[in-house]
């Protein structure tokens, strides 16, 4: 969502009325997909735009870089959210570990079969959409935070670390496993099964070999260019040798995809009657901070 909150402040910059309606469709887009992918609920997604929005409209011409405004707004929309009647802190949080996600050789052998569907065509099934919203609300709320902020919301580790108050470290970590989740949950829809939690592995059959194992644990970052070049190079020629491993980065790489592919929209009627709302608001806004300094910026305060 990075490339609508540019446009949105190139509008703002702009000083115009119409201008000004664009960015706060924009913006307020932004804020209800967000909130989508994280709680699930339109209602719920809906408050929050609204809350964001409000709280947006005094600060908005005091940014001149989108990429401090995305962060404030992602912190302002975070805080709401967890917040929310049915938000994060109320769902049930537990630790997951790569020992319950790694395949068993069952599964390494049907993906080394199967023909997964380009995004494209991923991206004209409604059934395949529903899935990809209930495999990422089945991931652990600590977890998804991460997934929605950095793979759906197409921020920074060093962005989602600033907003969620992680270290980069910890981000990658969340963001591994969350992935991984969601690529077991898409596996077990697509073959009709519930996603009713995590499928253990490891008492069913011997691990797999060291050396697979390492690479299981670095694909994140392998895929995502921040690896080092010496593992870098090792996981090349791993990867060159082993093709169960080759299937399961195809597999989780077309998980990813399908993440970023994911848009939730809001009603229209109802954001237009907000955003006309919002506008005379605005205005006033602008006016009081030509005759006084700026608010200082808080995404905690109410």
């Amino acid at each position: 969502m990075r490339q609508a909150v540019e446009q949105a402040l190139q509008l703002v910059r702009e000083r115009r009325p119409e201008s000004l309606g664009e960015a706060l469709a924009l913006l307020q887009d932004t804020v209800y997909s967000f909130s989508m992918k994280v709680c699930g609920h339109p209602e719920d997604a809906e408050d929050t735009a609204q809350d964001v929005m409000l709280k947006s409209l005094p600060h908005l011409a005091n940014f001149d870089n989108p990429q401090a405004l995305a962060v404030w707004l992602y912190k302002v929309a975070r805080n709401r959210c967890v917040s929310s009647r049915r938000g994060i802190k109320h769902s049930s949080s537990r630790n997951i570990s790569l020992d319950e996600l790694m395949p068993n050789s069952h599964e390494l052998q049907q993906l080394l079969a199967s023909n997964t569907p380009d995004p494209e065509t991923v991206l004209l099934s409604r059934e395949s959409a529903e899935h990809l919203k209930q495999a990422v609300l089945a991931v652990p709320p600590r977890y998804r935070m991460v997934l929605v902020l950095h793979d759906m919301e197409e921020l920074s580790t060093a962005e989602v670390a600033e907003i969620t108050g992680l270290r980069q470290g910890t981000v990658r970590v969340r963001l591994h496993r969350a992935r991984l989740f969601v690529r077991q949950q898409l596996a077990n829809l697509a073959k009709g099964r519930p996603e009713t939690g995590l499928t253990l592995h490891a008492a069913a059959e011997q691990p797999r070999p060291p050396r697979c194992r390492q690479l299981f644990a670095a694909l994140s970052d392998y895929m995502d260019g921040v690896i080092d070049d010496a593992m870098c190079d090792e996981m090349d020629r791993h990867l060159h040798d082993c093709q169960p491993c080759q299937a399961f980065l195809a597999s989780l790489k077309h998980a990813v995809d399908r993440c970023r592919s994911y848009r939730p929209e809001c009603d229209s009627k109802h954001a237009e009657r907000l955003r006309s709302q919002l506008l005379p608001q605005y205005q006033r806004a602008i006016a009081a901070l030509g005759q006084s300094r700026a608010v200082p910026i808080n995404p905690h305060s109410s």
